[in-house]
């Protein structure tokens, strides 16, 4: 495996790690961590807070690491808290930089100067997404589709959430449609098409920007985070999601060659 860090004047800022030599996967995690960069003091927020899920995904990065290794493919993921930016967001987005995130007022969000908002945006969201551009361009000669990881928490602003798996789409349904219509016979789990999130929620601006523009068929998936919180339970989702992926890929290839 190869791996490189892309540093900004707000620390590591991006991750590469490459399991193949030509690799037919792009991965993706934008909400890989809750680094908050010392200079901005927490953002006003408490250690224990920053430890919650609006802070990242929590179980998200060892999921993501599990299937690259699984499927050859090379991951992308971030190395700042999405409180700082949020890497699946474009600079134009209100919630890009949010000044509140559920019930969580932050304080290091509100009011932010023009500059202060633009240095957010050179220093996490620029490097991201140039990151992510150079390396599809890199591997586009073999690269075959892209799937971003997350995980949700289990309760939101009060209310249960059913889902254990959602599969999301953007522009692009085509890999999202395919996985549902090979769901693992033994996968145990509520699977929901676009939910709990949808691309209505903005949610699907790396899908959009990094992979429909290359006809990369792509899918975002997102996992409840209360079943990825020990490393044997992300060893074991990331199995399963990765042997469902490739199995939803086969069946995009037939369909499309029928």
């Amino acid at each position: 495996m190869e791996s490189q860090t892309l540093k900004s004047a707000f620390g590591p800022a991006v991750h590469v790690d490459q399991m193949a030599d030509a690799p037919s996967v792009i991965v993706v995690c934008e909400h890989a961590s809750n680094r908050v960069p010392a200079h901005l003091k927490g953002l006003g927020l408490d250690a224990d807070t920053l430890t919650q899920h609006i802070a990242w995904d929590p179980g998200a990065l060892p999921v993501a690491k599990g299937i690259a290794r699984r499927l050859n493919a090379v991951l992308v993921y971030g190395g700042i808290s999405r409180l700082v930016y949020d890497c699946n967001r474009p600079p134009n987005a209100p919630d890009a930089i949010p000044s509140r995130s559920e019930v969580f007022e932050i304080p290091g969000n509100t009011d932010l100067s023009d500059a202060n908002r633009a240095a957010r945006v050179d220093q996490v969201h620029r490097p991201f997404s140039t990151t992510l551009t150079e390396q599809i361009g890199v591997h586009r000669a073999h690269l075959r589709m892209m799937v971003t990881v997350h995980s949700f928490t289990p309760v939101y602003r009060g209310q249960t959430r059913d889902v254990q798996i959602g599969v999301l789409h953007g522009d692009d349904d085509r890999l999202a449609h395919a996985m549902m219509q090979t769901i693992p016979a033994d996968l145990g789990m509520e699977v929901q098409l676009n939910e709990p999130y949808a691309a209505s929620d903005g949610v699907a601006h790396t899908l959009n920007k990094h992979a429909v523009p290359y006809g990369l068929p792509n899918v975002m998936i997102e996992i409840r985070n209360d079943l990825i919180e020990t490393e044997a339970q992300q060893a074991a989702i990331a199995g399963a999601l990765a042997a469902w992926v490739a199995q939803a890929e086969a069946h995009l290839t037939e369909r499309s060659t029928a």
